[in-house]
């Protein structure tokens, strides 16, 4: 037996394949090996699938189209959250990117669905392949297995294409009887952390959606209405909206929308935390790049890794940090009736920002508040009764429908995808995925994660972090020592835990020009992007800048 493992080491990486596929093939339905996997068709995954095309990936989507949450999570009104020019790939730029208008779910398709044509993506993709199990082929079976994964934190993580399968992929297609079976060297996980699996709130007994008379929908289900499914169901309807985040604003707006007229009913907001919201993306005159999103604002705030100079000129400028934000909260009191309705948060603004919460407002969000449409309701803990939902101060509102705003269960998701052990590192003990550059886990080997760090941009964050993974499967560069990338993943998590109390959304953006420096470096590229020292201090990083090699 022992003889037999080290035979097949020694062979070729062809007939390493077809003695696996032949031995596999015993054991599963049908298997197919190749190098490199990509789960999730959504921004992130046809950004992988491109940048690794190389390697002819197989791309598998569950559903039939491409497009993730912009196709499966969005409502009528859904629009993106900052203008198009930053949000689009380095490489293929939106048709008319000057144009000021926050693009709605349905341009955003179009454009990526224009992209990953262009770019001839759509062949490797597998419509209707829904991943159904991944298992790790270092198992028990020692003529299958290659050789195991079990790190000392001074040992270097190895290279991503090692010329063995290390996955196994269990994928359902449209045939619900049939699994057909994967086996690749690398595999991507794009799958997101939104979408899939609502999170729901937990009622005490004898006090859950069971007991009451109307209808109760979370966002995800509802995103699958169409207009008119959706307009019957809020029209002349009491509706409640459970948040206060960008999905139950726009909610909300969409049940005013519904009940214009003598016979319209109020939409109440059900508010647990609040968060600021801004009206547009000017401060006082200034635009509202000026404040984070340059290198010179970055440079006010904290960021990992930073020398011991930077760590007291950081100190130094803490007040002039606070005073930045104090002077956006000013203008937003100014602006937006915030106290009148008591809406105004008791964290700093900076807070909001730094955790990728900041909401841009509807239009006609406070203009539909103000005719009545749009009710607000502060409670940290409700329930159901048979006519609505009742509050821990005793008072009761009345709905017919009840709207859940509530977010998703990304790390759930991601946990039931992976075997143990892997599936019980995906948190640490502060309930962050720990990931090197935001792609790759130290203690999960072969495997890559994209879309999983939030910035102001998530295309570009995982367009940047796709081209340096790309180049890392090709050996131009090698990854720290297992110990030091859970060293800088610390220290990240560190920075955010100091930055912002909303620190789980593992959010990037008060030091994300830092993070795509050292991505920079990594593969050998220019940190400084920008033509000149004034546009690096003071212009705006966005994907145009990290086209190719300057």
């Amino acid at each position: 037996h022992t003889h037999t493992h080290t035979y097949i080491y020694k062979l070729s990486t062809s007939q390493y394949y077809s003695l696996h596929q032949f031995i596999m093939g015993s054991r599963k339905n049908h298997i197919h090996v190749s190098k490199v996997g990509i789960i999730g068709a959504g921004i992130s995954g046809i950004a992988a699938a491109k940048q690794l095309a190389g390697y002819s990936p197989v791309v598998f989507e569950a559903t039939d189209s491409i497009g993730g949450v912009w196709k499966h999570c969005s409502f009528i009104s859904t629009k993106l959250q900052t203008p198009r020019c930053d949000y689009e790939f380095s490489d293929y730029p939106w048709p008319d990117r000057d144009n000021s208008t926050f693009p709605s779910h349905l341009e955003i398709l179009d454009y990526s669905h224009a992209y990953a044509t262009h770019f001839d993506v759509l062949k490797y993709l597998k419509f209707n392949s829904k991943v159904v199990e991944v298992g790790y082929l270092g198992g028990d079976d020692p003529i299958l297995r290659p050789p195991s994964f079990n790190p000392r934190e001074d040992q270097d993580y190895g290279t991503l294409l090692n010329g063995h399968p290390v996955w196994e992929v269990a994928v359902r297609t449209d045939q619900p009887d049939t699994v057909q079976w994967y086996a690749f060297e690398f595999l991507v996980v794009c799958i997101g952390k939104y979408g899939d699996i609502p999170k729901l709130p937990i009622h005490p007994p004898n006090k859950g959606q069971e007991i009451f008379g109307g209808k109760v929908l979370h966002s995800m289900d509802y995103s699958k209405l169409d207009k008119e499914a959706a307009y019957q169901l809020l029209k002349g309807k009491k509706v409640a909206v459970i948040g206060y985040k960008k999905s139950a604003i726009d909610l909300a707006v969409e049940s005013a929308e519904a009940n214009q007229g003598v016979d319209g009913q109020p939409c109440t907001m059900v508010i647990r935390t609040l968060h600021w919201t801004v009206p547009a993306y000017w401060i006082w005159g200034l635009p509202f790049f000026l404040f984070y999103s340059t290198r010179s604002s970055q440079y006010l705030h904290e960021r990992p890794s930073q020398s011991l100079f930077r760590a007291l000129l950081c100190l130094l400028l803490s007040p002039m940090r606070r005073a930045i934000s104090k002077f956006i909260e000013s203008y937003l009191v100014w602006k937006l009736p915030l106290e009148r309705y008591g809406l105004k948060p008791d964290h700093p603004f900076e807070e909001d920002y730094a955790s990728c919460q900041m909401a841009i407002l509807p239009e006609n969000f406070f203009s539909e508040a103000d005719k009545g449409r749009i009710l607000f309701k502060r409670a940290s803990k409700w329930w159901f009764w048979s006519g609505g939902i009742e509050f821990e101060d005793n008072t009761r509102l009345e709905a017919d429908v009840v709207l859940l705003a509530t977010g998703f269960d990304g790390k759930k998701k991601l946990k039931a995808l992976l075997p143990e052990p892997f599936c019980s590192l995906i948190e640490d003990s502060s309930g962050i995925t720990p990931l090197y550059r935001g792609t790759i886990h130290p203690l999960i080997p072969n495997m890559a994660f994209v879309g999983y760090v939030e910035s102001v941009s998530n295309l570009h964050s995982a367009e940047l972090r796709c081209k340096w993974l790309a180049r890392l499967a090709d050996d131009q560069f090698k990854l720290p020592s297992v110990e030091k990338m859970l060293k800088q993943t610390t220290k990240e998590i560190e920075v955010m835990k100091r930055t912002t109390r909303f620190y789980k959304r593992h959010c990037i953006s008060t030091f994300s020009i830092n993070h795509s420096d050292e991505i920079c470096e990594e593969m050998g590229w220019k940190s400084w992007r920008k033509k000149n020292w004034l546009s690096e201090a003071f212009s705006p990083y966005n994907s145009q800048d990290y086209e190719q090699e300057k």
